[in-house]
This record gives C-alpha cells, sequence and structure tokens, in this order.
C-alpha cells in the first residue's frame, strides 16, 4: 500500500493534481510533511484485518474490520468530513471502505470511529459534470487509492469519471471544499441528508449561493428507531453563481424547486454552474446540532473566507498541537507512523456537541436547547470500550477536556435523571455492559480532574449503583444499571435473568465482573470522599467476582440462582451467551481491581503464571475485543513483568501494522489504538480508577509525555529491537525496581531511565506490584 501522508509519483514530495491529459504538480501551502501530522495514517483500520486472533475470534463479519474512516477535520471535532463509499447511515456499516472503488461524494460525518453503532444527522456533497445523476450509486465516481490523499488536515481524490479534483479541508464546526474540473463542461453539486428513514429536508438560496437542511438523528439499541430530539443541521454556501438548481424526493426530480422534505423518501438537492476548465469551485459547510441558524453561525465564525489553505493550517495546527502532547525518538519511521496514528484514532471521540456560542440540544430527546458556558458538551462515548485505555490517555495530555467530558456526563444526568451508561447520539442506549461512566468519572476524580464536582458526581454515580429503576418504562428506555436488582440480591446475575430490557442480552457473568470492577472504582471514590458506609458496602461487593469463577476450574462461568454451575462447560467455547463476546477463559482476567485475589483462587502465583502462558501460547487471547487487554499486564502483578515484557511486543507485532487492514479488530472509539499508544511507551493504565500505571517494554528510545503541567521522560537506553527486557531503572536519578508509575510522579515530571538488554532480568520488578497511592 503507498503511504497516505503524500501520493509517490513523479512529482515527489509535492501535492499531486490532473490536467485534463497528464499530472501535473502544485506546491501546497500547507505540507504533509510539517510536524507529526505527517506519520498519520487515516486509512489504517478501513480494510479487514488479516491477523491471525482476527480470523480465530471474530463472528460477525465487521469484526474483523477496523471500521475507521479517514476523518478530516480537528480532535473531538463536531464534525468530520469522509470520503463516502457507502451511501447508508445503517448500523455496521462505515461511511468509507479502503476496499471500495467508487466514490459517492464528500460526507458530513458522526460516524463513531471503529464501531458498529451507526452515523447519524450527516450530509453527502458531490460534484459531478455531464448529465444530472442524483441516486448515490448511480452518481458514483471510480477512483484510484494512487490518486487518493489522506492526511488529518485534508482529503483529495481524482474522479475518473467527472475529471473533476475534489479537496476537503475541515475544523470542528465548518469544512472548506474545492472542486476543480479539467474540462469545462457544466458541473452539478449534488446535496444529500442521509436520512435512511427518509425524513430529511433541503432548500436552496439559489440569490444567496445557499443550500441549507438538515437530517433528524433517530436512536438505535434502547428506543431502536424513536426520534433522537435533534437533527444534522447544514448550511452551504458557494463561491459561484447558481445557473439552475431543483430538488428530488424518491424518484421524482423537480427543476426550479426550492425546498423539498422527506416523506419516507430520499431527497436532496442540485445545483448547475459553468466554472471554466482548472478553474476551482469552492464550498463551505457549517453544521450544527441546534438549528440551521446555529450551523449558518457556525460557519461564518470559522470560515469567514474562501482562503483553503488557511482551513486546511488551522486543522493542521491543531492536530500537530495535539499530537506533540507526546514526543518520540527512534529509528524505526513506520513506527512513528504506527504511533502517531494511533494517537489521531484515540483523538477523534468523544465529539464536541456544542455550537460555538455554546448551545447545544439537551441530553435524553427533550427537544429543549442548553447552553454551556466555559467549556464544551461532549457526547458518543463508547464507554464500554474507551474508559480503559483512552480516558486515561486523555487524563494525562488532555486534562481539561477530560474536566470537561466528566462535566458533560453530569450535565447528562441531570437532564436525564440517570448517569447514561453508553451515551451516544445524545441519548441513553443501554449498549453493551457495565456501567463504566462510573469507571472513567472515577478514575478522573482520583487524579484531580474536576474535584470540585465531587461531590455532585458521587450523588449521581452513586445512584446507578445502588438504586435499581423500578420506572419500567423508563429502565425500558436505557436508564439505570441492567439487571441491577439480580446483582444486588445474589451477589451475581444468576442464569436466570436473562437481562431482556438491553441490547445485549444474558452475559451474565460479564455483567458481573464489570459491575464488580464499577463497585471498587466507586469504592474508591467513596474512600476519597469520607463516605464509609458506602465504601465498607462497595469495597465488599467489588468481591463479587469470586462468585462467578469457579475455584475447581479456576475459569469464568454461568451460574444458577440456587449457586450451582452450568453444564457442560468448556473454557475456551467461542461466544458463550453468559459472556460478552468471548470465551469464559478470556473473560477471568477480568479481576484488574483484585489481581491477588483472583492469583488465590487460581491456586498461587505459580500456576496463575502458567494459565496466562496458556492463554498466549494456545493462542486463546484475542486482542481484537476489549476485555482482555489488561491481561498481558497481568505478569506485573504475579512478579514476573519479564514476562510482559516479552509478550508485548509481539502482540504489537502481530496485531498492529500500517496498511490498511492495520487494526486486529473495530477500533471502538480508539481504545485499540490507545492501547497501542500506551503500550509503545512502555506504559498501560490496567484498572482505572487506581491512578497507576503498569510498566511494560517501551518500543522507543526516548518518550516525552507533556501533561499540561510538566514533562515526563522515558528513556530506554542501550534500546534496540531485541533489547525488550529491563535489566535496571532510574527514577529522577534514584534507583526504581517497581513495575508501574503512579499518575502523579507522571503530572509533576520527571525522568524515568530504563537500561534494557536482550534477556530478562527477572529480579527487576520482582515485587508483587501491591499499589501504594
Amino acid at each position: 500500500m503507498l503511504p497516505i501522508s503524500f501520493v509517490r509519483s513523479a512529482c515527489a514530495g509535492l501535492v499531486v493534481t490532473l490536467s485534463i491529459s497528464a499530472w501535473s504538480c502544485r506546491e501546497p501551502n500547507v505540507r504533509a510533511e510539517s510536524g507529526l501530522i505527517h506519520y498519520v495514517d487515516p486509512l489504517v483500520g478501513t480494510a479487514a484485518s488479516t491477523t491471525e486472533s482476527a480470523r480465530k475470534h471474530s463472528e460477525a463479519g465487521s469484526e474483523l474490520k477496523g471500521q475507521t474512516f479517514p476523518a478530516v477535520g480537528v480532535p473531538h471535532g463536531m464534525t468530520h468530513w469522509t470520503p463516502q463509499t457507502r451511501a447508508t447511515e445503517n448500523k455496521c456499516i462505515a461511511p468509507y471502505y479502503y476496499r471500495d472503488s467508487l466514490f459517492q461524494g464528500f460526507r458530513g460525518s458522526h460516524w463513531l470511529s471503529g464501531s458498529c453503532t451507526q452515523d447519524y444527522g450527516s450530509v453527502t456533497i458531490m460534484p459531478i459534470t455531464g448529465s444530472l445523476a442524483t441516486d448515490a450509486v448511480l452518481r458514483a465516481s471510480p477512483f484510484q487509492h494512487t490518486r487518493e490523499t489522506a492526511r488529518p488536515d485534508y482529503y483529495s481524490v481524482y474522479l475518473e469519471k467527472y475529471k473533476i479534483t475534489a479537496e476537503v479541508t475541515a475544523i470542528s464546526r465548518a469544512s472548506l471544499m474545492r472542486f476543480t474540473p479539467n474540462t469545462s463542461e457544466e458541473m452539478y453539486i449534488i446535496i444529500e441528508p442521509n436520512s435512511d428513514e427518509g425524513e430529511g429536508f433541503v432548500e436552496i438560496h439559489a440569490d444567496k449561493k445557499e443550500i441549507v437542511g438538515y437530517n433528524p438523528a433517530h436512536r438505535i439499541y434502547q428506543g431502536w428507531g424513536e426520534p433522537a430530539g435533534f437533527s444534522g443541521y447544514f448550511v452551504i454556501v458557494l463561491d459561484t453563481d447558481i445557473e439552475e438548481f431543483g430538488t428530488w424526493n424518491g424518484d421524482s426530480t423537480q427543476k426550479n424547486s426550492t425546498s423539498t422534505k422527506g416523506n419516507k423518501s430520499a431527497v436532496g438537492a442540485f445545483v448547475r454552474m459553468h466554472p471554466k476548465a482548472n478553474s476551482p469551485i469552492h464550498v463551505k459547510v457549517g453544521t450544527s446540532f441546534t438549528s440551521i441558524e446555529g450551523a449558518r453561525k457556525n460557519l461564518t465564525a470559522a470560515i469567514p473566507d474562501w482562503n483553503f489553505d488557511a482551513v486546511q493550517k488551522a486543522s493542521a495546527e491543531s492536530w500537530n498541537k495535539a499530537l506533540r502532547k507526546i514526543e518520540v525518538k527512534g529509528q524505526s519511521e513506520d513506527d512513528k507512523k504506527l504511533f502517531y496514528t494511533a494517537l489521531y484514532h484515540a483523538e477523534l471521540l468523544p465529539r464536541v456537541f456544542n455550537d460555538e456560542d455554546g448551545s447545544y440540544p439537551e441530553f435524553g430527546g427533550t427537544g429543549k436547547i442548553a447552553r454551556v458556558k466555559g467549556q464544551d458538551y461532549y457526547d458518543d462515548f463508547s464507554m464500554w470500550d474507551t474508559y480503559r485505555a483512552v480516558h486515561p490517555l486523555l487524563t494525562l495530555i488532555e486534562p481539561e477536556a477530560s474536566e470537561h467530558m466528566v462535566k458533560s456526563l453530569l450535565l447528562k444526568a441531570d437532564q436525564g435523571g440517570w448517569l447514561p451508561i453508553f451515551p451516544c447520539w445524545n441519548n441513553y442506549t443501554a449498549a453493551m455492559i457495565g456501567d463504566h461512566a462510573t469507571a472513567m468519572i472515577g478514575d478522573a476524580l482520583m487524579k484531580g480532574i474536576a474535584a470540585d464536582e465531587a461531590e455532585r458526581a458521587y450523588t449521581i454515580m452513586r445512584k446507578n449503583a445502588f438504586e435499581p429503576n423500578a420506572d419500567a418504562a423508563s429502565y425500558k428506555d436505557g436508564k439505570g444499571r441492567r439487571a441491577l436488582a439480580s446483582y444486588l440480591q445474589y451477589g451475581y446475575i444468576p442464569l436466570e435473568d436473562s437481562v431482556w430490557d438491553s441490547f445485549h442480552k444474558r452475559e451474565q457473568v460479564s455483567r458481573t465482573l464489570e459491575y464488580a470492577y464499577d463497585d471498587f472504582v466507586l469504592s474508591q471514590v467513596a474512600k476519597k470522599l469520607g463516605k464509609t458506609e458506602d465504601y465498607q458496602k462497595l469495597i465488599q461487593r467489588a468481591a463479587n467476582y469470586k462468585n462467578v469463577i469457579d475455584p475447581s476450574t479456576g475459569y469464568a462461568r454461568g451460574r444458577y440462582a440456587n449457586g450451582t454451575w452450568i453444564e457442560p462447560f468448556d473454557p475456551f467455547a467461542a461466544r458463550t451467551p453468559y459472556i460478552t463476546e468471548g470465551t469464559p477463559a478470556q473473560y477471568t482476567w477480568y479481576v484488574p481491581q483484585d489481581v491477588n485475589g483472583l492469583i488465590a483462587i487460581e491456586g498461587g502465583t505459580d500456576r496463575f503464571i502458567a494459565r496466562l502462558d496458556t492463554l498466549f501460547d494456545q493462542h486463546y487471547y484475542w486482542h481484537g475485543n476489549e476485555p482482555g487487554h489488561q491481561t498481558v499486564y497481568l505478569y506485573n502483578h504475579a512478579g514476573a513483568p519479564w514476562k510482559t515484557q516479552s509478550r508485548v511486543p509481539g502482540i504489537i507485532r502481530e496485531e498492529y501494522s500500517t496498511g490498511s487492514g492495520g487494526l486486529s479488530g473495530n477500533e471502538d472509539g480508539g481504545q485499540m489504538s490507545a492501547w497501542l499508544a500506551f503500550s509503545m511507551m512502555g506504559l498501560y493504565p490496567t484498572c482505572p480508577g487506581v491512578p497507576y500505571y503498569d510498566i511494560g517494554t517501551p518500543l522507543f528510545e526516548e518518550i516525552t509525555i507533556h501533561t499540561g503541567k510538566a514533562a515526563f521522560i522515558i528513556k530506554a537506553e542501550n534500546w534496540n529491537a531485541t533489547n525488550n527486557y529491563i535489566q535496571s531503572a532510574t527514577l529522577n536519578g534514584h534507583p526504581f525496581n517497581r513495575a508501574y508509575l503512579l499518575h502523579e510522579e507522571i503530572t509533576k515530571g520527571g525522568t524515568l531511565v530504563l537500561i534494557m538488554g536482550a534477556e530478562p532480568n527477572k529480579a527487576w520488578g520482582s515485587d508483587a506490584a501491591n499499589i501504594q497511592y
């Protein structure tokens, strides 16, 4: 595959465009090579994975795919712009797949990167020449990856069917496109709100060179198909006079029609212009979740003129600022591409949801407009995935944004009555399992983030943990922990409770394990706030994992209400109904809050390590799904960090690459990439909620983490591709012999020096990791 940060041709080092008969070159004002953005390849993860673990453990076809998309914009932007090769907003279909060959337009997308959820509130814009064609498939143009440039700040492609070079750049709430035809044919611009429900609206103001419209968002999971209470609004402005215009609704096309609204039908608008050959037409777009007027204001504030290069520069600078938070030094350019592409993916979500003036739709589909001051309001938390490493990463490098994210979750609880479990499209979903907004907020509070909201946050989290939702309608709508009544009664969720009011039904053992962890995190917050009685109750509940790990087998196992274990039992059986997307053997290791207790259940340290070895050596480990991401770091807690150091580089090399199939499973909101970024730095947040990071093995000679307060440097002396083992270490010049770092040790700045070697030093860090903080 060609590197995507530039296009290889006779025009080496330059951006490539096309003349009528041949390639031509122009020097861009914003060079791809400027800054760390040069290392990012947005096409990683846009094709199916080819790793052995993905092929072995994936069930649905979508699980084999990274499900990413080449998002153009800024970190956590409201709207990202992407080439569209699939026209739908349906669940599990990303806007773009690398193996597709037809370009349908630029989409203003709210796709959850790497997910199997839905896009929503999107709009697509497509330039064509010749005869008018509005249908996405019929208007599509073939394209070649050799004539495609994808970067976080810019995307361009040559449309073979229409002989047009199409380019886009974007910031958070607005984008600017440039369409350059190589002929003097008439050009149409097609605008399509991508409403699968057929409820889109468009309106043309030809005298203003403006098209406006909206695409109503709808819920999936709990409340499937119901209106989400807001729309994706857009205002499109052209720099060229409109000679002809019209709309379409279903199969009917009406010239000179100025507006149309879907009635369970696809709708859109078209405008015709007559540009000169090689003379670009510019199109700028503002987006909003509040109103057309909000989109117009966002556009005016963000892009007041037609300076494409200035917008691209602003986008590039935003990304470079984010990427510079972690600087790495090493000889491998491919590893830098892996690392900075991972940071890019980890910083796409959650998204800013408010307008420039702070306005946003109230959470939970009320239809009301609220406003924030002094912060941004965020949404689209793929929380079952991202609490593990995405949010811990952001607490290190984006503490202010992390605080705003915490406060956004609290606002959702205030407006909807319950802390949401997996808040997306600004609604309750109850998607996936667990109660991990508690884990995310608790982790932030334990690190001193949003400390002024600690009491309020605790009250909100406590309600989820202690109060079963007795209101059947709101429970069905996604409010409250699933199956909490059973969990409180039995200390686990028995197999008789099928958890019908959820998208992921059953999965009782996985739910129990994850609730036990969430209870532990809340216990730590209770302890910090001096709530002793609650702390005692919660820390006892944190041991509920013992109720679903059978001591006779040492594996997580389904259990009935009378205490008996399910028969027959195979710990390696795939897709066991009481396990979430995995096997009992994989989920057994999900006890990050009490590894010593798990070691005891497994029969001691030696047996624990042997069981871990079996998981990896016999290829039972599945990296492409999140519940096992902490597993390789558990060796540290058994006094064998050298085994973590041995295995992590292998996981990285086997499960990640710089190709389009370079992710071994769904990216899931940045979690796959956050694991990679942490692990390449030699760190991992094994138990969010306890402010520490296990030490693995770095893949760079030097890493500098800029935390906003200070810089923390990790130096790997004598490092090379085979010297993966830590021989000795110093922290700020003092001997250092533990296999973890505290969050505070990193944020206050300092230097960790690791002396690396080719053979393990089994004595270094061998004291079991009883974390003191």
